[in-house]
């Protein structure tokens, strides 16, 4: 059931008509924070009303790996209704990818200590969201998607990178 709720609001993001009106970004840049599966620092400068480019600064850790990744995203701002914009992007990361080290049991039972190993991760990614400009306020909230194809030794697809946004405009 979650997963088509999910697949259903990430499909709408691309069937929603599109009006030849365009988004209002009023303001020229917008820092923030990120909050999701991959956390972290968000920046974007707004390049026309409609378009902008984006910067994160993101970092995801469990217990066997943690990465550290830079992405940059070009993306396209449509109205939705007043305050609240719905966009898409485009772009890629490059970053690292550190597995690490851990105790490996073998065949006869014996353990042995696997040290850490790291390496460069690169990645083809994609962003569509919701954006609300909270009134009389510098502040903009935003939940999106971000999927991605990394290109490293074990190439993986992620597509459900869900993410929230608190953003100060100026």
């Amino acid at each position: 059931m979650k997963n088509n709720l999910i697949f259903l609001l990430f499909v709408a993001f691309f069937f929603v008509p599109v009006s030849n009106a365009t988004a209002q970004l009023n303001n020229e840049h917008a820092v923030g924070l990120r909050f999701g599966a991959s956390q972290g620092l968000n920046y974007r400068y707004t390049l026309s009303s409609d378009r902008a480019i984006e910067g994160l600064l993101s970092i995801q850790s469990n217990s066997k790996s943690k990465r550290f990744r830079l992405a940059g995203l070009y993306e396209h701002f449509y109205p939705l209704h007043e305050n609240f914009n719905w966009y898409w992007g485009y772009g890629g990361s490059v970053g690292s990818y550190t597995r690490k080290s851990h105790t490996r049991v073998l065949d006869n039972g014996h353990t042995e200590i696997v040290g850490s190993r790291s390496e460069l991760a690169l990645s083809v990614d994609g962003v569509a969201g919701i954006q609300y400009d909270i009134p009389n306020a510098p502040l903009a909230l935003s939940l999106d998607v971000k999927p991605s194809f990394d290109f490293m030794q074990e190439s993986s697809i992620r597509l459900f990178n869900f993410g929230f946004s608190i953003r100060y405009l100026f």
